[in-house]
Protein backbone atom coordinates (compact mmCIF):
# COMPACT_ATOMS: atom_id res chain seq x y z
CA UNK A 1 0.00 0.00 0.00
CA UNK A 2 0.90 3.41 -0.70
CA UNK A 3 2.50 5.18 1.80
CA UNK A 4 0.37 8.68 3.35
CA UNK A 5 3.23 10.64 1.85
CA UNK A 6 3.14 9.24 -1.46
CA UNK A 7 -0.69 10.09 -1.54
CA UNK A 8 0.34 13.58 -0.61
CA UNK A 9 2.41 13.60 -3.14
CA UNK A 10 0.57 12.17 -5.79
CA UNK A 11 -2.75 14.31 -4.82
CA UNK A 12 -0.51 17.76 -5.03
CA UNK A 13 0.89 17.01 -8.63
CA UNK A 14 -3.01 16.17 -10.24
CA UNK A 15 -3.88 19.26 -8.39
CA UNK A 16 -1.43 21.30 -10.52
CA UNK A 17 -2.23 19.28 -13.86
CA UNK A 18 -3.85 21.56 -16.42
CA UNK A 19 -7.21 22.13 -17.10
CA UNK A 20 -8.10 19.77 -20.19
CA UNK A 21 -9.75 21.87 -22.19
CA UNK A 22 -12.19 20.75 -25.69
CA UNK A 23 -12.78 22.10 -29.17
CA UNK A 24 -14.34 24.97 -29.22
CA UNK A 25 -12.84 26.61 -25.74
CA UNK A 26 -15.41 24.89 -23.78
CA UNK A 27 -14.24 23.58 -20.28
CA UNK A 28 -14.37 19.10 -19.82
CA UNK A 29 -17.06 17.71 -18.13
CA UNK A 30 -16.10 18.08 -15.00
CA UNK A 31 -13.36 20.84 -14.78
CA UNK A 32 -12.94 23.04 -11.96
CA UNK A 33 -14.22 26.73 -12.55
CA UNK A 34 -11.77 29.02 -12.55
CA UNK A 35 -12.47 31.60 -10.14
CA UNK A 36 -13.96 34.80 -11.69
CA UNK A 37 -13.52 36.63 -8.37
CA UNK A 38 -10.82 38.90 -7.85
CA UNK A 39 -10.40 38.30 -3.91
CA UNK A 40 -10.12 35.02 -2.75
CA UNK A 41 -13.06 33.44 -0.57
CA UNK A 42 -13.45 34.51 2.92
CA UNK A 43 -15.08 31.32 4.27
CA UNK A 44 -14.52 28.02 3.17
CA UNK A 45 -15.36 24.23 3.67
CA UNK A 46 -12.63 23.51 5.58
CA UNK A 47 -13.50 26.81 7.70
CA UNK A 48 -16.45 25.31 8.92
CA UNK A 49 -14.99 21.76 9.03
CA UNK A 50 -16.48 20.67 6.40
CA UNK A 51 -14.60 17.83 3.95
CA UNK A 52 -14.19 18.26 0.37
CA UNK A 53 -15.08 14.98 -1.67
CA UNK A 54 -13.92 13.82 -4.79
CA UNK A 55 -17.65 12.71 -6.85
CA UNK A 56 -17.70 8.90 -8.35
CA UNK A 57 -21.66 9.36 -8.18
CA UNK A 58 -22.45 11.95 -10.64
CA UNK A 59 -25.15 14.65 -10.59
CA UNK A 60 -26.28 13.54 -7.45
CA UNK A 61 -28.21 16.02 -4.91
CA UNK A 62 -26.68 15.10 -1.86
CA UNK A 63 -23.33 16.04 -3.36
CA UNK A 64 -24.40 19.18 -4.79
CA UNK A 65 -24.77 18.11 -7.89
CA UNK A 66 -22.28 19.64 -10.88
CA UNK A 67 -19.39 21.63 -10.50
CA UNK A 68 -20.40 25.07 -12.58
CA UNK A 69 -18.23 25.83 -15.53
CA UNK A 70 -16.13 29.47 -15.46
CA UNK A 71 -19.10 31.21 -17.82
CA UNK A 72 -21.54 30.00 -15.53
CA UNK A 73 -20.17 31.64 -12.21
CA UNK A 74 -19.23 34.35 -14.21
CA UNK A 75 -23.16 35.42 -15.05
CA UNK A 76 -23.58 34.62 -11.71
CA UNK A 77 -21.19 37.20 -10.38
CA UNK A 78 -22.48 39.90 -12.33
CA UNK A 79 -25.82 39.18 -11.37
CA UNK A 80 -25.49 40.01 -7.95
CA UNK A 81 -23.92 43.28 -8.22
CA UNK A 82 -27.19 44.94 -9.56
CA UNK A 83 -30.75 44.75 -8.69
CA UNK A 84 -33.36 43.66 -11.30
CA UNK A 85 -37.10 43.94 -11.73
CA UNK A 86 -37.20 39.69 -11.03
CA UNK A 87 -40.80 39.50 -13.15
CA UNK A 88 -39.06 40.77 -15.72
CA UNK A 89 -35.87 38.98 -15.62
CA UNK A 90 -37.85 35.90 -15.30
CA UNK A 91 -39.89 36.07 -18.25
CA UNK A 92 -37.08 37.45 -20.82
CA UNK A 93 -34.57 34.84 -19.31
CA UNK A 94 -37.38 32.18 -19.92
CA UNK A 95 -38.36 33.59 -23.39
CA UNK A 96 -34.01 33.56 -23.77
CA UNK A 97 -33.76 29.74 -22.76
CA UNK A 98 -36.83 28.94 -25.24
CA UNK A 99 -35.63 30.86 -27.88
CA UNK A 100 -32.03 28.52 -27.73
CA UNK A 101 -33.43 25.55 -27.17
CA UNK A 102 -36.26 25.77 -30.04
CA UNK A 103 -39.78 25.05 -27.66
CA UNK A 104 -42.85 27.48 -27.36
CA UNK A 105 -41.67 28.59 -23.66
CA UNK A 106 -39.54 28.00 -20.71
CA UNK A 107 -39.72 28.69 -16.80
CA UNK A 108 -37.04 28.45 -14.76
CA UNK A 109 -37.86 26.91 -11.29
CA UNK A 110 -35.56 26.31 -8.28
CA UNK A 111 -35.04 22.89 -9.25
CA UNK A 112 -36.70 20.19 -11.25
CA UNK A 113 -39.16 19.35 -7.98
CA UNK A 114 -40.31 23.06 -7.55
CA UNK A 115 -40.76 23.19 -11.72
CA UNK A 116 -42.89 19.61 -11.26
CA UNK A 117 -45.23 21.39 -8.14
CA UNK A 118 -45.68 24.24 -10.56
CA UNK A 119 -46.49 22.67 -13.83
CA UNK A 120 -48.91 20.89 -11.57
CA UNK A 121 -49.95 23.99 -10.07
CA UNK A 122 -50.86 25.41 -14.24
CA UNK A 123 -52.46 22.00 -14.61
CA UNK A 124 -55.11 22.56 -12.11
CA UNK A 125 -55.75 26.01 -12.07
CA UNK A 126 -55.11 26.64 -15.67
CA UNK A 127 -54.07 30.54 -15.31
CA UNK A 128 -56.94 31.59 -13.50
CA UNK A 129 -55.59 33.74 -10.77
CA UNK A 130 -58.30 32.99 -8.29
CA UNK A 131 -57.73 29.05 -8.75
CA UNK A 132 -53.86 29.88 -8.43
CA UNK A 133 -53.96 31.68 -4.88
CA UNK A 134 -56.96 28.80 -3.91
CA UNK A 135 -54.72 26.61 -3.88
CA UNK A 136 -53.83 24.06 -2.31
CA UNK A 137 -57.92 23.67 -1.59
CA UNK A 138 -59.18 22.52 -4.73
CA UNK A 139 -63.12 23.11 -3.93
CA UNK A 140 -64.87 23.02 -7.63
CA UNK A 141 -60.92 22.35 -9.55
CA UNK A 142 -60.21 19.26 -11.38
CA UNK A 143 -57.05 17.52 -9.23
CA UNK A 144 -56.48 13.93 -10.36
CA UNK A 145 -53.04 13.33 -11.88
CA UNK A 146 -52.73 10.14 -13.39
CA UNK A 147 -49.66 8.06 -13.14
CA UNK A 148 -48.20 4.73 -13.80
CA UNK A 149 -47.50 2.56 -10.92
CA UNK A 150 -44.11 1.52 -12.66
CA UNK A 151 -43.32 5.84 -12.24
CA UNK A 152 -43.70 5.75 -8.58
CA UNK A 153 -40.68 7.78 -7.78
CA UNK A 154 -41.13 9.73 -4.48
CA UNK A 155 -41.66 12.92 -6.26
CA UNK A 156 -45.29 12.94 -6.12
CA UNK A 157 -45.30 14.98 -2.77
CA UNK A 158 -44.17 17.79 -5.12
CA UNK A 159 -47.51 16.84 -6.64
CA UNK A 160 -49.66 16.28 -3.59
CA UNK A 161 -48.43 20.27 -2.38
CA UNK A 162 -50.92 21.62 -4.81
CA UNK A 163 -53.74 20.02 -3.44
CA UNK A 164 -53.59 16.91 -6.26
CA UNK A 165 -53.66 13.81 -5.60
CA UNK A 166 -52.84 10.57 -7.84
CA UNK A 167 -54.73 7.86 -9.78
CA UNK A 168 -52.38 4.54 -10.06
CA UNK A 169 -52.43 2.73 -13.58
CA UNK A 170 -50.97 -0.19 -14.83
CA UNK A 171 -52.85 -0.89 -18.64
CA UNK A 172 -54.03 1.46 -21.34
CA UNK A 173 -57.65 0.40 -20.42
CA UNK A 174 -56.99 1.36 -16.81
CA UNK A 175 -55.80 4.55 -18.16
CA UNK A 176 -59.29 4.95 -20.29
CA UNK A 177 -60.94 4.31 -17.33
CA UNK A 178 -59.42 6.71 -14.82
CA UNK A 179 -59.57 10.02 -16.90
CA UNK A 180 -62.88 11.93 -16.36
CA UNK A 181 -63.59 15.65 -15.21
CA UNK A 182 -61.36 15.08 -11.96
CA UNK A 183 -58.58 14.57 -14.20
CA UNK A 184 -56.31 17.44 -14.74
CA UNK A 185 -52.89 16.05 -15.89
CA UNK A 186 -51.15 13.02 -16.70
CA UNK A 187 -47.55 12.63 -15.09
CA UNK A 188 -44.45 10.37 -17.03
CA UNK A 189 -41.36 9.68 -15.36
CA UNK A 190 -38.95 9.40 -18.40
CA UNK A 191 -36.40 7.07 -16.69
CA UNK A 192 -38.69 4.64 -15.68
CA UNK A 193 -40.49 4.08 -19.23
CA UNK A 194 -38.49 0.53 -19.72
CA UNK A 195 -40.61 -0.17 -16.84
CA UNK A 196 -43.96 0.99 -17.45
CA UNK A 197 -46.38 -0.93 -20.10
CA UNK A 198 -47.58 2.27 -21.66
CA UNK A 199 -44.91 4.30 -23.54
CA UNK A 200 -44.20 8.12 -24.13
CA UNK A 201 -46.34 7.51 -27.26
CA UNK A 202 -49.26 5.78 -26.22
CA UNK A 203 -49.13 7.81 -23.24
CA UNK A 204 -49.13 11.20 -25.33
CA UNK A 205 -51.63 9.74 -27.53
CA UNK A 206 -54.55 8.88 -24.96
CA UNK A 207 -53.86 12.25 -23.51
CA UNK A 208 -54.49 14.55 -26.85
CA UNK A 209 -57.90 12.07 -27.13
CA UNK A 210 -58.91 13.15 -23.90
CA UNK A 211 -57.77 16.50 -23.88
CA UNK A 212 -55.75 16.34 -20.89
CA UNK A 213 -52.44 17.92 -20.15
CA UNK A 214 -48.94 16.05 -19.94
CA UNK A 215 -45.99 16.16 -17.82
CA UNK A 216 -42.75 14.45 -18.21
CA UNK A 217 -40.18 14.92 -15.58
CA UNK A 218 -36.87 14.64 -17.23
CA UNK A 219 -34.86 15.81 -14.77
CA UNK A 220 -31.70 13.68 -15.45
CA UNK A 221 -32.02 13.08 -18.93
CA UNK A 222 -29.46 15.37 -20.92
CA UNK A 223 -26.80 14.29 -22.36
CA UNK A 224 -27.87 14.52 -25.65
CA UNK A 225 -28.53 17.96 -25.51
CA UNK A 226 -31.55 16.87 -28.20
CA UNK A 227 -33.41 15.77 -25.29
CA UNK A 228 -34.50 19.44 -24.61
CA UNK A 229 -36.30 19.51 -27.63
CA UNK A 230 -37.16 15.96 -28.16
CA UNK A 231 -40.06 15.61 -25.35
CA UNK A 232 -41.59 18.67 -26.26
CA UNK A 233 -42.12 17.71 -30.10
CA UNK A 234 -42.81 14.43 -29.27
CA UNK A 235 -46.22 15.89 -27.63
CA UNK A 236 -45.98 16.67 -24.18
CA UNK A 237 -47.21 19.91 -22.95
CA UNK A 238 -45.06 20.37 -19.82
CA UNK A 239 -41.15 18.69 -19.40
CA UNK A 240 -39.23 19.30 -16.38
CA UNK A 241 -34.93 19.13 -16.60
CA UNK A 242 -32.86 20.06 -13.79
CA UNK A 243 -30.55 23.03 -14.10
CA UNK A 244 -27.73 21.42 -11.71
CA UNK A 245 -27.50 18.25 -13.45
CA UNK A 246 -26.46 17.78 -17.03
CA UNK A 247 -26.98 21.17 -18.07
CA UNK A 248 -24.11 21.74 -15.10
CA UNK A 249 -26.11 25.23 -14.17
CA UNK A 250 -26.84 26.43 -10.68
CA UNK A 251 -27.57 23.39 -8.21
CA UNK A 252 -31.26 25.58 -6.87
CA UNK A 253 -32.03 25.73 -9.88
CA UNK A 254 -34.25 23.47 -13.20
CA UNK A 255 -36.76 24.50 -16.32
CA UNK A 256 -40.12 24.04 -17.13
CA UNK A 257 -40.15 23.74 -20.66
CA UNK A 258 -43.52 23.20 -23.21
CA UNK A 259 -46.84 24.76 -23.96
CA UNK A 260 -46.96 28.53 -23.85
CA UNK A 261 -49.96 28.95 -22.35
CA UNK A 262 -49.42 26.13 -19.50
CA UNK A 263 -45.79 27.97 -19.23
CA UNK A 264 -47.43 31.02 -18.36
CA UNK A 265 -49.79 29.88 -16.40
CA UNK A 266 -47.32 28.35 -14.15
CA UNK A 267 -45.93 32.21 -13.66
CA UNK A 268 -48.98 32.03 -11.25
CA UNK A 269 -47.32 29.80 -8.75
CA UNK A 270 -43.70 30.83 -8.07
CA UNK A 271 -42.18 33.33 -6.23
CA UNK A 272 -42.11 36.43 -6.50
CA UNK A 273 -46.10 35.29 -7.06
CA UNK A 274 -47.83 34.05 -3.93
CA UNK A 275 -49.53 30.88 -2.87
CA UNK A 276 -48.16 27.70 -2.92
CA UNK A 277 -44.89 28.61 -4.77
CA UNK A 278 -43.80 31.77 -2.44
CA UNK A 279 -40.90 29.63 -0.96
CA UNK A 280 -39.61 28.43 -4.35
CA UNK A 281 -37.35 31.14 -4.81
CA UNK A 282 -35.04 31.77 -7.48
CA UNK A 283 -32.43 34.18 -7.39
CA UNK A 284 -31.07 36.50 -10.03
CA UNK A 285 -27.93 34.76 -9.78
CA UNK A 286 -29.43 31.32 -10.24
CA UNK A 287 -31.78 32.88 -13.04
CA UNK A 288 -28.66 34.19 -15.33
CA UNK A 289 -26.60 31.27 -14.50
CA UNK A 290 -29.07 28.95 -16.10
CA UNK A 291 -29.29 31.00 -18.94
CA UNK A 292 -25.88 31.13 -19.31
CA UNK A 293 -25.50 27.10 -18.57
CA UNK A 294 -27.79 26.23 -21.76
CA UNK A 295 -26.35 28.99 -23.78
CA UNK A 296 -22.74 26.86 -23.01
CA UNK A 297 -24.24 23.39 -23.26
CA UNK A 298 -26.18 24.44 -26.68
CA UNK A 299 -22.61 25.29 -28.14
CA UNK A 300 -19.91 23.15 -27.18
CA UNK A 301 -18.50 20.15 -28.35
CA UNK A 302 -20.01 17.07 -26.63
CA UNK A 303 -18.50 14.73 -28.86
CA UNK A 304 -14.84 15.90 -26.96
CA UNK A 305 -16.49 15.71 -23.52
CA UNK A 306 -17.69 12.34 -24.34
CA UNK A 307 -14.12 11.19 -25.41
CA UNK A 308 -12.54 12.87 -22.33
CA UNK A 309 -15.08 10.83 -19.78
CA UNK A 310 -14.60 7.24 -21.99
CA UNK A 311 -10.56 8.30 -21.18
CA UNK A 312 -11.40 8.39 -17.49
CA UNK A 313 -13.46 5.23 -17.46
CA UNK A 314 -11.09 3.23 -19.18
CA UNK A 315 -8.07 4.36 -17.05
CA UNK A 316 -10.25 3.26 -13.79
CA UNK A 317 -10.21 -0.27 -15.34
CA UNK A 318 -7.16 -0.38 -16.43
CA UNK A 319 -5.78 0.41 -13.10
CA UNK A 320 -7.69 -2.14 -11.16
CA UNK A 321 -8.55 -5.34 -13.33
CA UNK A 322 -5.53 -6.92 -12.64
CA UNK A 323 -6.84 -7.44 -8.88
CA UNK A 324 -7.41 -10.83 -8.52
CA UNK A 325 -11.36 -11.90 -9.32
CA UNK A 326 -12.18 -8.55 -10.48
CA UNK A 327 -14.44 -7.72 -13.67
CA UNK A 328 -14.85 -4.40 -14.77
CA UNK A 329 -16.90 -2.78 -17.55
CA UNK A 330 -18.73 0.16 -18.55
CA UNK A 331 -22.27 0.70 -18.56
CA UNK A 332 -24.31 4.00 -20.34
CA UNK A 333 -27.53 4.14 -19.47
CA UNK A 334 -29.97 4.67 -22.27
CA UNK A 335 -32.07 7.22 -20.77
CA UNK A 336 -31.32 9.70 -17.73
CA UNK A 337 -27.96 10.09 -17.00
CA UNK A 338 -26.71 8.91 -19.90
CA UNK A 339 -22.69 8.75 -19.45
CA UNK A 340 -19.94 6.42 -18.96
CA UNK A 341 -20.37 4.48 -15.64
CA UNK A 342 -17.59 1.87 -14.60
CA UNK A 343 -19.00 -1.10 -13.16
CA UNK A 344 -17.01 -3.13 -10.71
CA UNK A 345 -17.72 -6.76 -9.84
CA UNK A 346 -15.61 -9.12 -7.56
CA UNK A 347 -15.35 -12.36 -5.55
CA UNK A 348 -15.47 -11.46 -2.11
CA UNK A 349 -14.07 -14.19 -0.80
CA UNK A 350 -11.00 -13.84 -2.46
CA UNK A 351 -10.54 -9.93 -2.55
CA UNK A 352 -11.53 -10.21 1.87
CA UNK A 353 -13.94 -7.24 0.99
CA UNK A 354 -17.94 -6.58 0.90
CA UNK A 355 -18.97 -3.66 -1.43
CA UNK A 356 -19.89 -1.42 1.42
CA UNK A 357 -16.57 -1.66 3.14
CA UNK A 358 -15.09 -0.77 -0.04
CA UNK A 359 -17.65 2.53 -0.26
CA UNK A 360 -16.80 3.14 3.12
CA UNK A 361 -13.08 3.01 2.89
CA UNK A 362 -13.31 4.99 0.06
CA UNK A 363 -15.25 8.10 1.59
CA UNK A 364 -13.62 7.81 5.02
CA UNK A 365 -9.63 8.07 3.46
CA UNK A 366 -8.03 10.53 2.37
CA UNK A 367 -8.72 11.88 -0.11
CA UNK A 368 -12.94 11.63 0.58
CA UNK A 369 -14.44 10.17 -2.40
CA UNK A 370 -17.83 8.92 -3.06
CA UNK A 371 -18.91 5.68 -4.95
CA UNK A 372 -21.63 3.87 -5.68
CA UNK A 373 -21.95 0.28 -3.95
CA UNK A 374 -24.50 -2.28 -5.20
CA UNK A 375 -25.73 -5.88 -4.11
CA UNK A 376 -23.57 -8.83 -4.87
CA UNK A 377 -20.18 -7.23 -4.70
CA UNK A 378 -20.71 -3.99 -7.32
CA UNK A 379 -19.30 -0.49 -7.46
CA UNK A 380 -20.89 1.56 -9.66
CA UNK A 381 -18.25 4.57 -10.52
CA UNK A 382 -19.78 7.90 -12.79
CA UNK A 383 -16.49 9.66 -13.92
CA UNK A 384 -18.81 12.42 -15.10
CA UNK A 385 -18.42 14.84 -11.92
CA UNK A 386 -14.76 14.15 -11.56
CA UNK A 387 -12.41 17.21 -11.58
CA UNK A 388 -9.09 17.55 -13.41
CA UNK A 389 -6.56 14.79 -12.34
CA UNK A 390 -9.55 12.89 -10.13
CA UNK A 391 -10.12 9.93 -12.14
CA UNK A 392 -6.05 9.07 -11.63
CA UNK A 393 -6.61 9.52 -7.84
CA UNK A 394 -10.08 7.62 -7.95
CA UNK A 395 -8.04 4.34 -9.94
CA UNK A 396 -5.01 4.64 -7.21
CA UNK A 397 -7.21 4.57 -4.18
CA UNK A 398 -9.51 1.99 -5.32
CA UNK A 399 -6.53 -0.42 -6.40
CA UNK A 400 -5.18 0.49 -2.82
CA UNK A 401 -8.37 -0.44 -0.75
CA UNK A 402 -8.97 -3.57 -3.25
CA UNK A 403 -5.54 -4.98 -3.25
Amino acid sequence: MATSTTRRNFLQNTAAAAAVTTAGGATACGDKAQSTMSSPATVTYEDIGVRRVINGRGTVTILGGSVMPPEVVAAMVDAAKSHVSLPDLQQKAGAKIAQMIGVPAAMIACGAASAITCGTAACLHRGDPKKAAQLPDVTGIPNEIISQKAHRCGYEAQMWLTGARTVWVETREELEKAISDKTAMMFFLNKAEPDGQIKRAEWVEVAKKHGIPTLNDAAADVPPKERLKDYVDEGFDLVVFSGGKGLTGPQASGMLLGNADLVNAAWLSISPSGGIGRGMKVGKEEIMGLVAAVERYMRIDHDAERKELDRRAAHIIDTIKGISTVQCDIDVPEIANRVPHVMVRWDEAAVGKSAKQVVDEMLEGEPSIAISGGRDNSLTISVWQMQTGEAEIVATRLHEVMS
